[in-house]
């Protein structure tokens, strides 16, 4: 990969668990599920997983506003869900999902090279994330000693709102001082987070299998069967397709040639 063959692209914007760190997405998930125990409201896995990508206040509201957990808190506690409940479910969510983020920091196969050959390349690295800055201060160390870190980063309370708003995202370009947003590709493995970037007017690229519609771990992941991998990777880049990727890769590992591929388009006069 010389540099080049990336000539066109100017930065590439990276969500972060299930993207570049913490392979499937775990870290919110237990956090949630503690959550809402402490409410006396069961959740599934499943059901946390569903607006991920989202900041965590929207996330715990779009948790409670889902009909069956509504109907759950309505039996528990005699009330539908309100805006204080969503804050107190909230209050407790956020320093569980503090006390295990830098549990869930390591980096994904294919981060840190990714981001040399990005740099080796003159392309700028950005990020954006649902988790707030607090979060994030038990992340990144861990990802700089493994070898990423981004030149910007915006995360959630640094704009008036998250995704699929592009607010981030421009926070971000702007940060990194990089335009138009067509030069631009935006790596997610979220659906919130695919329409993020095209909300922007960025390129973007699904990841389906370490990220959160996969939903696996890396030991769990290779203990699939071929048959139970396929069905489960072909549903995860439908889900990310629809929701409008321009590209659906597996991992970060697999990002180099899908964007001198976007960097050829655009050398053709293509745009997302």
């Amino acid at each position: 990969m010389n540099a080049m063959s990336l000539s066109h692209l100017k930065a590439v914007v990276f969500d972060w668990a299930g993207t570049v760190v913490d392979f499937g997405s775990l870290a919110p998930m237990g956090a949630f599920v503690e959550a809402f125990g402490e409410f006396d409201v069961e959740i599934s896995i499943d059901e946390a997983r569903v607006p991920m990508g989202m900041a965590k206040r929207p996330h715990v509201a779009a948790l409670l506003a889902m009909p069956r957990i509504a109907a759950e808190w309505q039996r528990v506690h005699g009330h539908a869900p309100t805006e204080a409940d969503i804050d107190a479910v909230y209050a407790v969510f956020v320093p569980k999902n503090l006390a295990v983020a830098a549990s869930f920091a390591d980096l994904i196969p294919g981060a840190a090279e990714t981001a040399a050959a990005l740099r080796a390349a003159g392309v700028k690295i950005g990020s954006t994330t649902g988790y707030t800055r607090e979060i994030m201060a038990k992340i990144t160390p861990r990802a700089a000693e493994q070898g990423f870190a981004a030149d910007a980063m915006a995360c959630t309370g640094d704009v008036p709102d998250g995704r699929p708003t592009p607010f981030l995202m421009w926070k971000v370009l702007t940060d990194l001082q990089v335009y138009p947003a067509w030069s631009v590709v935006k790596v997610d493995d979220t659906e919130v987070g695919i329409g993020e970037g095209l909300n922007c007017g960025a390129w973007t690229v699904g990841v389906a299998v370490t990220g959160n519609v996969f939903g696996l771990s890396r030991g769990d992941t290779a203990a699939l069967s071929p048959e139970a991998f396929a069905e489960r990777r072909a549903k995860a880049v439908e889900k990310l397709t629809s929701a409008g990727a321009h590209y659906v890769i597996d991992g970060v590992a697999d990002l180099l040639p899908v964007l001198a591929a976007i960097s050829g388009r655009l050398a053709r006069g293509e745009r997302p």
